[in-house]
């Protein structure tokens, strides 16, 4: 019998953007939290409340926080694929084939030394 695949393959691009914005709404929150009962204990509530000034700082520190943090995932988000299978115009496939070869050369000559 086979031994199983070791490779964990990943969710799609929007997986990870749902991820990571789930990830920095989690974390605004807390942060809102914290920084909204600081500034209320140092300064009070002001005349809305309590309730209104300390959602109003965790709601704007998750949004932010998940905006960023989704965007920080996509961005992050690694390729499997190589260069030769994004190359679109012939020369930016033969740019794709030139730089393999080198790199090919370069391990070839770094075994042999």
């Amino acid at each position: 019998m086979p031994p199983p695949r070791q490779v964990v393959e990943g969710g799609s691009t929007f997986d990870k953007m749902k991820m990571g914005a789930l990830m920095g709404t989690g974390v605004g929150l807390t942060i809102g939290l914290i920084f909204g009962l600081t500034s209320i204990i140092r300064a009070g509530p002001g005349p809305r409340g309590t309730v209104a000034t300390l959602s109003q700082y965790m709601l704007s520190s998750a949004a932010t926080f998940g905006f960023f943090m989704s965007i920080g995932s996509v961005i992050r988000t690694e390729s499997k694929y190589s260069a030769l299978q994004y190359a679109q115009t012939p020369a930016s496939l033969a740019w794709a084939r030139m730089a393999q070869r080198q790199k090919v050369e370069i391990e070839v000559k770094e075994k042999r030394e």
